[in-house]
């Protein structure tokens, strides 16, 4: 939303749900990720860290003895599960403490802190150890941040309500005249600007809530969101709505397929750490385990031509 994948603004309706529970097969975690190593991910400078500097629970972290993990408020569905994400329900909340326990930090040992999603993307002092919040790992972005290695294979998804004008769209081009919205920050509007290049200019919201009140109250035509999102939007959030279709992998012109990272300083001394700790649990299946727990299938929205 990419990741709250990210976010300029109308007027608010909030939706507040239960995850529905999504049958059928999961989506893969990490599928494209199995050839890939850290340094494909993480930002410059963060070098490899050696068994002394990554001993479990004696990381150089903001609080000794303490993970403090980063994300927005609110924190979305599926990602997350009743707006808590200390509570280790939802795909993120969980991915966060699996990787925790890696480093060597129990339950009882992370903090969460709130940190809005562009100043988890920006430069500046960060007052988190990692954060995560369905942030894609782009080139621009990691001149000023570091990221871990991709947790979570991800694309963008067109939502709209039934019977609109673009219901039955079945390409990219079918798009091009409608109006469309996204989160700011998020590649879901790099999608909208780079791939389909509406004739009118996309609607930016500060959050995804404001675009799907926006898609509800009909201000705007669709909204392109990440995949699992778009599903909970349409299951949950907005009954009326559908899923129009995902548009193929790379669409934000990421150079590669699109993934999730956790968000570190950049130059963070934990960088080398945290991704060994995501690439252990890819190796051995944990992440698509939880995927298959949290997130619905991505084979069930066709692919925008």
């Amino acid at each position: 939303m990419t990741t709250k994948s990210g976010r300029t603004r109308l007027a608010v309706l909030s939706a507040s749900a239960a995850l529905l529970a999504l049958a059928g097969c999961a989506p893969q975690a990490t599928s494209s990720q199995a050839g890939s190593s850290s340094s494909a991910t993480t930002g410059s400078g963060s070098g490899a860290a050696s068994a002394a500097t990554c001993a479990k629970g004696a990381l150089q972290t903001q609080t000794s003895g303490t993970l403090t993990i980063g994300t927005d408020n609110p924190a979305y569905d599926p990602w997350f599960q009743d707006n808590k994400p200390a509570n280790g329900k939802g795909f993120e909340s969980a991915v966060a403490y699996a990787v925790a326990d890696r480093l060597g930090y129990a339950q009882g040992k992370v903090a969460w802190t709130t940190v809005p999603f562009d100043n988890a993307v920006t430069p500046g002092v960060k007052k988190f150890d990692f954060d995560i919040n369905q942030v894609s790992v782009t080139d621009q972005r990691k001149q000023a941040v570091d990221f871990s290695s991709g947790y979570y294979d991800v694309r963008q998804a067109v939502v709209t309500l039934q019977g609109s004008k673009i219901a039955g769209a079945t390409d990219v081009s079918a798009l091009k005249g409608a109006k469309l919205g996204a989160q700011v920050g998020t590649t879901g509007l790099t999608v909208i600007s780079n791939l389909v290049k509406p004739s009118a200019q996309p609607a930016v919201f500060e959050t995804t809530d404001l675009a799907v009140a926006a898609l509800k109250n009909h201000q705007v035509d669709a909204i392109v969101v990440d995949l699992p999102t778009a599903f909970y939007v349409t299951s949950v959030q907005v009954p009326t709505a559908k899923v129009v279709g995902q548009f193929a992998q790379d669409a934000a012109g990421t150079g590669g397929s699109e993934q999730f990272g956790l968000v570190l300083s950049k130059g963070s001394v934990l960088t080398s750490c945290v991704s060994q700790a995501v690439d252990s649990l890819r190796t051995d299946g944990t992440l698509d385990k939880i995927a298959k727990q949290w997130l619905p299938a991505s084979d069930t929205a066709p692919v925008l031509k």
